[in-house]
């Protein structure tokens, strides 16, 4: 999550909209359903999830560090249902007070941060004790062929994907970061032809112990 990847992120608001119309709306559907009280976001990108939030969310705090990224979701959180405030920060330092959420959600994000401990400690930090995390992300594969493979391109598909990594044990670092897995379902998404490596994903909740 770094603070600008000025070519990837002009990128990914050109290509994004042919992966939402593929399947990664509905994903994002799934992942807001039940959310409720105030809220989080991790990583916000261009707003995608923002038209998913429904009713029962009091208000959400969108955090995205890359400013061309930024001023697009501005722009979508001016068209939202829920009350949406998108602001500058990074995810090793969220700008928000200890357990001030009721729930935090993370869309494609945990791949590229920098730290994904410090991350998830960071989330843990500001949500409340029972508080939920919703996570929708592309990790590491179980097949360790597959796996294998993420490895050997992980250099240069981070240098090329704005420090996306596709090798990432994410499951495993929610379930090692103070957080009890509600429900995770694992499914593959290739909504690029070369998207091979990021194909193995997951939708699911963790409550904050």
């Amino acid at each position: 999550m770094a603070k600008s990847h000025p070519v990837f992120a002009r990128f990914y608001a050109r290509v994004a909209p042919s992966a939402e119309r593929a399947g990664a709306s509905d994903h994002r559907g799934e992942l807001l359903s039940g959310v409720s009280g105030r809220v989080i976001e991790l990583g916000a990108g261009s707003g995608l999830c923002f038209a998913h939030y429904p009713n029962s969310v009091a208000d959400v705090v969108a955090v995205e560090p890359e400013p061309f990224l930024r001023a697009v979701a501005q722009r979508a959180a001016a068209a939202s249902k829920v009350p949406i405030r998108v602001v500058a920060g990074e995810a090793d330092e969220l700008p928000a007070a200890d357990e001030s959420f009721d729930a935090a959600v993370l869309s494609l994000v945990l791949c590229s941060v920098p730290d994904q401990r410090r991350a998830l400690s960071e989330i843990r930090r500001v949500l409340r004790p029972g508080g939920v995390l919703h996570f929708y992300e592309h990790v590491r594969s179980d097949n360790y062929r597959d796996a294998v493979w993420q490895d050997r391109v992980d250099w240069i598909w981070s240098r090329v994907l704005g420090g996306c990594h596709p090798n990432r044990d994410t499951v495993s670092a929610i379930s090692a970061s103070g957080f009890s897995l509600e429900d995770c379902r694992p499914f593959d998404f290739r909504p690029i032809m070369l998207g091979a490596p990021a194909a193995p994903h997951v939708i699911g909740k963790a409550v904050r112990s």
